[in-house]
């Protein structure tokens, strides 16, 4: 069977609330048609008024409701039937925004980080949402519930048990969070009329992902954004490069706001909302209108990106899993979100000016911006 991510959920999400919250007629009437789940009611709550965002990129070859999406446009896709696809979460990236105001921290977490999943034991991580949704899905089967409310049902408990799972593992709560399908990447790169990236070098990798690009700087959209995401064969590093795909495709997307007015354009607001509506599921209690000034922060540059460390590749039940050390990761975090502050080495010094903020491609791989663009080059 064919692997693959569609490494986008930050970039997507974050484009969709952006895009939800820009007017105030998308706030009282449009934001409201995007799917929202329950899950986090009733949820602890960061209590210091920070905020912690979860995003995460569903594995599956079906719609919200469960349908399968086309032969054509899996073919097109590259990704195969619905048939061998499941409901592994492989993108999650956790965002936190300080109450103060500082910089945003958006962290990446490996898909195969093997981890305790609350109910199931030791698995990898990606596959706590898809243990509970088939769990709740046969349940649900044998009371006589029918599609799709079943499937609504049962990915419901899918979100509960991927939250809980993240949350146990890094030690934060989770305060919303935003859930993204396959078929919203390709949507999504399509209503933004392509997103610049760069590589350092060619690839060719027809046989997987499809990805197949001359190295350097290039706009890529629709079908060649997901195979740009997708790729991990023929990388150095495999999966963790794929990661440092999906944070330059992020800064694409977010370099695309900063620099194209998208906030003004309705043409393209209405667009990215009609993804929403379909590909897109929220929590409840997300105030989208609420975001907008940490959303127009964000897209300024004011957002740093990490991937969580590992200790190395082993086999368990096997499978190929990523070994980590949770004293380390939690501490990894911590360090992140309540950065000690610098200590000043000449106190009589003069202030420097500030200087434009710029995007910070932390664990991004050679992430030079190209051109003084801010995109930064992967492999």
């Amino acid at each position: 069977m064919r692997k693959w991510a569609h490494k986008i959920a930050l970039a997507l999400s974050l484009s969709i609330v952006i895009a939800s919250g820009a007017l105030h007629y998308f706030s009282t009437t449009a934001s409201k048609s995007i799917p929202r789940s329950k899950v986090l009611q009733g949820a602890d709550q960061s209590k210091n008024g920070d905020t912690n965002i979860l995003l995460l990129g569903l594995d599956s070859r079906r719609d919200n409701d469960g349908n399968p999406l086309s032969l054509e446009l899996t073919k097109l896709l590259h990704v195969g039937p619905a048939s061998i696809g499941g409901y592994n979460t492989n993108t999650m990236i956790l965002i936190h925004l300080p109450a103060d105001g500082k910089k945003a921290v958006a962290i990446s977490i490996p898909r195969d980080d093997y981890v305790s999943v609350p109910g199931y034991g030791m698995k990898k991580i990606k596959e706590a949402y898809g243990y509970a949704k088939y769990a709740e899905d046969s349940k649900l089967y044998k009371e006589g519930i029918q599609q799709p409310a079943r499937e609504h049902l049962a990915r419901e408990a899918g979100r509960a048990a991927s939250i809980a799972t993240v949350s146990q593992f890094l030690d934060v709560p989770i305060d919303h969070f935003a859930e993204v399908n396959l078929l919203g990447f390709y949507d999504l790169a399509n209503a933004l009329g392509g997103i610049q990236v760069c590589l350092n070098n060619a690839v060719n990798d027809k046989k997987y992902s499809g990805a197949v690009f001359p190295a350097g700087l290039q706009t890529i959209s629709g079908v060649d954004a997901l195979k740009f995401v997708r790729q991990r064969h023929g990388l150095p590093n495999g999966d963790l490069d794929r990661t440092h795909r999906q944070q330059a495709f992020i800064a694409g997307v977010i370099t695309k706001f900063r620099t194209q007015g998208i906030f003004g354009d309705i043409g393209k607001l209405s667009a990215l909302l009609k993804v929403a509506k379909k590909d897109v599921v929220i929590d409840s209690g997300f105030d989208v209108l609420g975001f907008l000034p940490q959303a127009k922060a964000l897209t300024s540059g004011n957002i740093k990106f990490h991937t969580l460390p590992i200790e190395g590749y082993v086999m368990r039940n096997n499978q190929s899993v990523n070994l980590v050390d949770e004293v380390k990761v939690r501490k990894f975090v911590q360090n992140l979100f309540n950065p000690k502050p610098k200590k000043s080495k000449n106190l009589a010094s003069p202030k420097p000016k500030p200087k434009p903020t710029k995007i910070n491609y932390a664990n991004l791989a050679n992430g030079k911006s190209v051109d003084g663009a801010g995109i930064p080059c992967v492999n």
